[in-house]
């Protein structure tokens, strides 16, 4: 009984029937009035189903099912009503999507069904859209690790900033947070058509001359049109177009979605931010580049990325022979083959299988040693 059920009323003696006849079935919690139950679904939630009467005081049903329809969609929303009008119904149904329209009385026998419907739709919806999220984020993933593979200088920032663009995300209570690390990871996707010289200069901090500016600029807009051919990645694709734009270059009539625009502003900082610390900067020297450039970025989030950085004396530095390099270590300085290919820039997360490719680089051409990494200090 782990899925809650919420149940809606103003009449008390109607809440003690229902608790009574449905507590050993169901996992049941109650509210007499709308405004009672969206505070209990924030605090609570979530919760699989709500039931609520239609006729009452200052919000009746319709309107509450209306505002747990947008802010809790999840949640399957039932009606109970003793008002058998045609008009009441199909405003429910048209404002509430309405799974079940139930008359009052309604007796055990149909109650208890049609809940148990009610569940096994929630589950439904829920399940297949977890896994469908857990595939397609693998999946993103799994492309975002082989790229930063492939091509360390082009696409590695992108799986460093992962972490803070979904810290920063949940910090905001940004909807559908998952996309804002998706746009992280393939943020740079647009870089394969960037000549690698263009590529060098930025990681380098070299100032681009004002061709290859505007041939940097194009990565973003390509980018995006790749992701967009992905459903249900059009949202992320719009944060990914919009990357390179200020704060203090946005319109004022832009359409984009206040969320995306956050979003796309979110991949800006802490991209700089990483890019910072990629060209040699200390932690604090590269949040006061930031700082000395903040108009560049939507107020208040750089003070954000200030509050969620670690503490320096949290991380150590150790010089490790390749055998002993393991997952979740954090290259301290570019690591170079002995042929002087690059192959995990520094400040890259080590994964499986980057310590895969590593053996195959130390096993036919050989590794620069020791390997200078950062780890959690214990």
């Amino acid at each position: 009984m782990s899925d809650k059920i919420l149940f809606v009323d103003d009449e008390p003696q109607i809440l003690q029937a229902m608790e009574r006849q449905l507590r050993n079935r169901f996992n049941l919690r109650t509210a007499n009035s709308g405004a009672e139950a969206l505070a209990i679904l924030q605090a609570e939630g979530p919760f699989a189903v709500i039931v609520s009467d239609m006729r009452m005081p200052t919000m009746d049903g319709v309107q509450l099912l209306s505002r747990v329809k947008d802010q809790f969609p999840d949640t399957v929303r039932m009606m109970l009503t003793g008002n058998a009008d045609q008009d009441t119904a199909v405003e429910a149904v048209n404002k509430g999507q309405i799974f079940r329209f139930l008359n009052k009385p309604c007796p055990l026998a149909l109650m208890a069904p049609a809940l148990a419907l009610a569940l096994r739709q929630y589950r439904l919806v829920t399940v297949e859209r977890d896994l469908l999220d857990q595939t397609l984020k693998g999946s993103i993933n799994v492309l975002a690790e082989l790229l930063s593979l492939a091509n360390p200088a082009a696409f590695s920032s992108g799986y460093r900033i992962k972490t803070m663009v979904g810290q920063l995300a949940a910090k905001l209570a940004l909807p559908n947070q998952w996309q804002y690390e998706i746009a992280a990871l393939m943020s740079q996707v647009g870089c394969v058509i960037l000549p690698s010289e263009i590529l060098h200069k930025v990681h380098a901090g070299v100032p681009l001359e004002l061709d290859e500016e505007q041939t940097y600029k194009q990565h973003p807009a390509v980018g995006a049109r790749l992701v967009r051919q992905i459903p249900r990645l059009e949202a992320v694709a719009d944060m990914i177009e919009h990357q390179l734009l200020r704060w203090d270059e946005y319109p004022p009539d832009s359409t984009l979605d206040e969320d995306l625009r956050t979003g796309a502003q979110i991949l800006k900082l802490t991209f700089d931010y990483d890019l910072a610390q990629h060209q040699g900067l200390e932690q604090r020297e590269a949040l006061r580049l930031l700082h000395r450039n903040a108009s560049a970025y939507k107020p208040g989030l750089l003070d954000l990325l200030v509050a969620i950085q670690p503490e320096l004396e949290t991380m150590r530095v150790l010089s490790l022979r390749f055998q002993d390099i393991s997952p979740g270590m954090i290259a301290n300085e570019d690591i170079f083959a002995r042929n002087g290919a690059l192959i995990i820039p520094k400040d890259q997360i080590i994964t499986w299988p980057i310590i895969q490719g590593m053996k195959n680089f130390a096993k036919h051409i050989g590794l620069n040693e020791p390997i200078s990494v950062r780890v959690l200090d214990a």
